[in-house]
């Protein structure tokens, strides 16, 4: 059985924070990692609610440049100076990220005491590791804008022990290079991965698409295919279509059709307007395109 991904939602307001809602922040645990998409003003505050680790926080993807989505980043960096982190902090965002940390920085009057490396977000990989991949997708908003996607990688099957031994592989680092798809010599034979493996324990990896501030386009549909959850920014309802499209946001039928479109299992919404006061109206416009549909509130936690 895998372990659950957990996702939790710091904040889930658009433009500007309210009572009920702090600003869009979007946090996942894999494999007691924790990965921070956004870090709006009050993050650190909000993930010290949600019991999330800012100390194993070891990658920071940031959408775009607004104060919405950048603004605490300077305070976040200071939390984790003052609780003596001593490791590095990899942030990923559009052009001029390194910039904004460095701004950010400066306006806390902070000189952190580990390093902050800042990573130009492209179109495809921006993270590979043996677990998993984040991926950047650009979106059609105001200023340069991505969506990040997680992908979990694909389980082959389970390495079989006993098949292997018997097999003669000696316990030892073959056991290693079999499971990461490397063929191997033993007594002249010359054994495969698929050898050792039990298929039928075999499953497809987890997906889960972050798509931030944007206009509906057909841009990011292909990167979004397929995901179990679908996360998608609804800044406006459809009475206010005009307002979305001046804006370069989408609403919660426009959220609801990219999810059918893609194929996308669970759709929910995030980065909701103030102006809107009802999660119900959110909800039904979007079950007119799309049958799963959850509004998320703040603090609120899912597992995959």
């Amino acid at each position: 059985m895998a372990e659950p991904i957990k996702i939790v939602f710091l904040g889930t307001s658009a433009s500007v924070p309210t009572k009920e809602r702090n600003l869009s922040s979007v946090a996942i645990r894999f494999e007691g990692e924790w990965l921070l998409f956004d870090a709006p003003e009050g993050t650190q505050r909000q993930m010290m609610m949600a019991k999330t680790s800012y100390l194993k926080i070891n990658h920071l993807f940031i959408s775009h440049l607004h104060a919405d989505h950048i603004l605490g980043l300077g305070g976040l960096l200071a939390t984790m100076n003052i609780h003596g982190r001593d490791w590095p902090l990899t942030v990923y965002g559009p052009k001029g990220i390194d910039e904004a940390v460095r701004a950010s920085t400066e306006l806390a009057m902070l000189q952190p005491g580990f390093e902050v490396k800042c990573v130009q977000s492209r179109k495809g990989t921006v993270l590979e590791t043996d677990k998993f991949t984040i991926s950047a997708v650009p979106l059609d908003h105001e200023i340069p804008c991505f969506g990040y996607i997680f992908t979990e990688r694909d389980k082959a099957g389970e390495f079989d022990r006993q098949k292997a031994v018997s097999l003669g592989i000696p316990i030892g680092p073959l056991f290693s290079d079999l499971q990461k798809g490397n063929k191997v010599k033993v007594g002249g034979n010359t054994v495969r991965p698929e050898d050792v493996m039990d298929t039928s324990k075999a499953r497809r990896g987890r997906k889960i698409s972050i798509i931030f501030d944007t206009l509906p386009s057909q841009g990011y549909m292909k990167a979004i295919k397929d995901s179990d959850i679908l996360i998608h920014e609804s800044s406006f309802l459809s009475d206010m279509k005009a307002r979305a499209e001046e804006t370069k946001h989408s609403t919660a039928l426009d959220a609801a059709r990219a999810a059918r479109q893609a194929k996308c299992k669970k759709l929910v919404l995030f980065h909701l307007s103030a102006r809107h006061k009802e999660n119900e109206k959110f909800e039904n416009e979007a079950r007119e395109e799309f049958h799963d549909v959850t509004v998320a509130k703040d603090l609120m936690e899912m597992d995959l």
